[in-house]
């Protein structure tokens, strides 16, 4: 913590303070609009600056390795193998942190951990030709890229009012979509400089995570005694989380982190048993883990079983002219297909930090229902042909319309749920405040294990049911599918 962090603490708040803050979020304290704390404005930009390149950077990496697929391993190599080196280590971090770890979370400590390990991971695939070293490289960079993430959702957690820490989970939600497209053009620009010199410029990257938070990161105290608006229905928690500010002891060897708890004293450590967070866990299950799971088991089936399949004659400008700005050749269709997917995932996913309302609670299955809805369509469409194969156009609208639903629906699924948990009111009376900042950072950290898992499985999935679809094509004299 620095002097000037310090000094804003002791220092009385002003009487426009609250009034101040409020109007950064679009709203004034009395509703009559009056002027705009610098200071506080400057504090919420800091703030989703931060998040935003926490989302971006620890996302990237993910999006290049796959990117970079084809280049990374021997034409004869399965390029599925890519896809499950660079999920099942990012599911073990996201199962084992939050499970079987215990105590308080040193932030600091662990993102400089996660950093060395992405750029060892990238500088090792950048410096061996050897497959199994770059197998073990792109592992490397998984792992941390599934701790980085947790890390950082449980970080949110640290941040009150609840408007506040809903602002950093929607800002990071908001990187982890820009991930996509900035990934795929990243790897674009550096593919002319081969695999070593482009992916050991990639492991600069993971250097901005630290310097983010150690020198743009506001520290959570910075917006004790400042009124922030919250939504109506989440007035209960603001008023649960916005008591008074005093530290907790710390030992030497704990890290200088704010704990914006109500006042207590903390006598001997805390640490939640599996008990505990299996507790916690339970009541998830239903209402957050499984509607994820769901949402990236349909979303990632159709990315790599699916939309490699719906491929169509390359039209002509006299026929179809939009279609012919966009499709050169029949291979054109499925980076088409990726780049609709990745804009509307970024959209939607950006959705709260844009300032559009979250989906209710209730709704929070909507989107899985959508996805497995477009996953059965795209199905039949590639296997059948809903208008035919004389009519490719109807066809090719249809498909674009289906796969921007789809990147729209993960996106809001992924962003709402997590935006869920973090606003959920966790506090009770009585309750020790350092072990119910650690059940907040726990049941926002376990929820990662489920988006994991339907990735996991949807690579599984997506090999046999690619094979199955181009078969069902080959049946009925259309033979594109054979030629990728």
């Amino acid at each position: 913590m620095n002097r000037s962090d310090t000094a804003e603490r002791r220092a009385p708040a002003s009487e426009d303070e609250p009034e101040a803050a409020a109007l950064l979020s679009g709203e004034d304290a009395a509703g009559t609009g009056t002027r705009i704390d610098s200071d506080a404005r400057k504090l919420l930009l800091r703030l989703g600056v931060s998040f935003f390149l926490f989302g971006l950077i620890n996302n990237v990496l993910y999006v290049i390795i796959l990117s970079a697929a084809l280049d990374l391993v021997p034409p004869s190599t399965p390029k599925g193998i890519i896809a499950f080196c660079n999920i099942f280590p990012a599911l073990v971090a996201k199962l084992g942190w939050p499970y079987l770890l215990k105590g308080r979370i040193r932030y600091a400590r662990r993102l400089v951990g996660c950093t060395a390990i992405s750029v060892s991971g990238m500088i090792v695939v950048a410096l061996f030709d050897s497959l199994y070293m770059r197998l073990l490289g792109i592992c490397l960079a998984s792992f941390s890229s599934g701790l980085g993430e947790l890390t950082f959702l449980q970080l949110s957690t640290r941040y009150h009012p609840p408007s506040v820490a809903g602002r950093s989970v929607g800002y990071f939600a908001s990187g982890t979509g820009g991930a996509g497209l900035v990934g795929a053009f990243l790897w674009w620009e550096l593919r002319n400089l081969g695999v070593r010199v482009g992916v050991g410029l990639s492991s600069i990257l993971p250097f901005v995570i630290p310097l983010a938070y150690f020198l743009v990161l506001p520290r959570p105290e910075r917006f004790i005694g400042r009124a922030f608006p919250v939504p109506e229905e989440d007035d209960l928690d603001s008023a649960a989380m916005t008591t008074s500010y005093a530290p907790l002891p710390r030992g030497e060897d704990e890290e200088d982190v704010p704990i914006t708890e109500p006042e207590a004293t903390v006598k001997a450590p805390i640490a939640l048993s599996m008990e505990d967070k299996w507790r916690l866990a339970k009541p998830m299950l239903t209402r957050y883990m499984l509607p994820l799971f769901c949402v990236y088991l349909f979303e990632y089936t159709i990315n790599q079983g699916i939309s490699p399949t719906l491929v169509y004659p390359v039209p002509t400008p006299d026929t179809h002219w939009f279609m012919s700005l966009l499709i050169h050749s029949i291979r054109d269709y499925y980076p088409l297909w990726q780049l609709v997917y990745q804009s509307t995932v970024f959209l939607s996913r950006s959705s709260i930090s844009l300032g559009i309302p979250p989906l209710p609670g209730r709704l929070l299955s909507m989107p899985a229902i959508v996805q497995g809805v477009i996953l059965s369509t795209l199905a039949y469409e590639s296997a059948v042909g809903i208008f035919g194969d004389a009519n490719e156009g109807w066809s090719f609208a249809v498909v674009f319309l289906l796969i921007a639903i789809e990147g729209i629906c993960g996106g809001l699924a992924y962003v709402n749920v997590f935006y869920r948990i973090n606003q959920e009111k966790h506090d009770t009376p009585g309750v020790d405040p350092e072990r119910a900042k650690q059940e907040r950072e726990f049941k926002i950290g376990s929820i990662g294990l489920a988006d994991s898992t339907g990735i996991l499985m949807a690579s599984l999935l997506a090999v046999p049911t690619e094979i199955e679809l181009c078969r069902a094509q080959v049946a009925r004299g259309k033979v594109f599918c054979k030629s990728l």
